[in-house]
């Protein structure tokens, strides 16, 4: 690669990365390229510098970790400038995605210590004799590989989480987005001058591969589904284990007593903020019958009135210029197959933007419904009933999240969803709620971060037993009796042998 390249897709030039605007071409910033044999000594020194942020114990990380959400939240508009300018985002949606990211850190640094630290845990009556003990010790060094959608929010959902249970974290931030990255990690240096408990390396996919492959205690991955098969192919050979959050296709349902307004607001913003750049995104809904055309109205006419463009505008440029085609090809071939834009269409691609288009009557069959198309598009299908309506959006591989609009029902609709999230009479808030885990099934990963869950990802569980009396029933010895171990039988049968 060299530095004469397409606005916003990454280039290599003298050694180092260069970040520029997919909007504009105006470069964002550049870091030094991370050589891939470098990586494993990046890790070596995250494996020292982990040793010592452990032993400051939950308190001592506590203070840290809030001290980094008080910097991010004082230079909230710096952030988001950069994000803005890197990645085309919106300054507003910038702002939201950060504020989220600081109310993770927040909840992370707050609770680590509740969720992850020593406890007594209960024994049963056949070893009444020992205590039981449990505590989730970390793993030493986390390796996160971030995506370019939500550069701040996604990866500070791992990191965060990892470095509130005593981790240390080498990021590997998307080489679309690097310069993202490297603020998060000098920002958290700035509150933890010590040692490199936050660091980042750099470059493109060998990058990524060498992290897999450097020893590291664990990588938590975000990205396509696609690469998430690689990521999990190089972790295999040296079993480190693997959290991924893999790609999504995620289905709204509108039952015949939804709020229709409520859920059309909540439709065109969960399917195009970000210019529908994400993972949890609504790309598919499914009306039922009563509901269908007036749902399908009002959510033309709030997605139509949207502005696109650079600056100040509602939907920003598609971040990576090779998605415009992806997108290009979904909307051909849904028109294709007899579907229609009831707003955008083949017109609406215009590099580096993609306007609003909204798509009905396109076959389930169709590229535009089955696979993740990433862009400002929403395909619109009219149901029998709730039934019809679960069942096609649970035909797909994918089950990151999804929504719900309806009231007698929704709820129970919404725990039918193969899916690791739902929310009911909104969309997407659940990546914003702390205290709940984010992660999907199938396609779209395994394991869980945010809330306690998300922090059990990031520690090992440590069982211990303590002898505190003599066995009455003696059996785990070579000492036992013939006495002792009819005692046991008798004990068993007692206990267990009746319903």
């Amino acid at each position: 690669m060299t530095a004469v390249h397409v606005p916003g897709a990454p280039a290599i030039s003298a050694g180092q990365l260069v970040s520029t605007s997919p909007a504009t071409g105006a470069e964002a910033g550049r870091v030094p390229v991370t050589a891939p044999a470098d990586v494993a000594a990046a890790v070596d020194r995250a494996r020292a510098a982990g040793q010592w942020w452990a032993g400051l114990g939950f308190t001592g990380r506590r203070e840290r970790l809030l001290r980094w959400r008080s910097l991010l939240a004082k230079r909230i508009e710096q952030l988001a400038q950069l994000v803005h300018d890197e990645g085309g985002k919106p300054l507003a949606d910038a702002i939201v995605e950060i504020t989220t990211a600081i109310e993770h850190i927040d909840w992370a640094a707050r609770n680590a210590g509740r969720v992850l630290g020593p406890r007594r845990v209960r024994s049963r009556l056949i070893l009444a004799e020992f205590a039981g003990h449990l505590e989730y010790q970390p793993y030493g060094v986390i390796g996160v590989i971030g995506p370019w959608n939500y550069p701040v929010f996604t990866p500070v959902g791992s990191a965060a989480y990892a470095l509130a249970a005593g981790n240390a974290v080498v990021f590997k931030p998307s080489e679309y987005t690097p310069t993202v990255g490297q603020w998060l990690v000098d920002s958290f240096a700035e509150v933890t001058p010590e040692h490199p408990v936050f660091s980042a390396v750099h470059g493109l996919g060998d990058v990524g591969a060498a992290l897999c492959r450097s020893g590291v205690d664990k990588v938590a991955f975000t990205g396509s589904t696609a690469t998430a098969k690689k990521v999990m192919a190089a972790c295999a050979e040296t079993l480190t284990p693997v959290l991924i959050e893999a790609g999504g296709k995620d289905a709204m349902i509108v039952d015949s007593d939804a709020d229709l307004d409520a859920a059309a607001e909540a439709c065109v913003w969960g399917a195009l903020t970000n210019a529908g750049q994400t993972c949890i995104g609504i790309e598919r809904v499914y009306a039922v019958e009563p509901v269908y055309d007036a749902f399908v109205a009002k959510v033309v006419e709030r997605a139509g009135r949207l502005t696109v463009g650079a600056e100040g505008a509602d939907i920003g440029p598609i971040t990576m210029p090779s998605q415009v085609d992806v997108i290009r090809r979904h909307i051909d071939d849904a028109l294709a197959r007899g579907g229609r834009a009831v707003l955008g269409g083949a017109d609406a691609v215009q590099p580096p933007y993609v306007h609003p288009t909204v798509l009905v009557d396109v076959p389930e069959d169709s590229s535009a419904v089955r696979e993740e198309t990433f862009g400002p598009t929403l395909t619109v299908t009219r149901v029998r009933d709730a039934d019809e309506a679960v069942r096609r959006a649970n035909a797909l591989s994918y089950g990151l999240g999804g929504s719900v609009f309806g009231r007698a029902r929704a709820v129970a609709i919404a725990r039918r969803l193969r899916s690791g999230m739902a929310s009911v009479n909104s969309a997407l808030t659940f990546a914003g709620m702390s205290t709940l885990p984010f992660g999907g099934v199938g396609d779209s990963g395994f394991g869980r971060i945010h809330g306690e869950d998300g922090l059990r990802e990031f520690g090992r569980p440590k069982a211990i037993t303590r002898r505190r009396a003599r066995s009455l029933l003696p059996s785990m010895t070579f000492e036992r009796t013939p006495a002792d171990v009819a005692r046991l039988v008798k004990a068993v049968k007692l206990m267990y042998g009746r319903r």
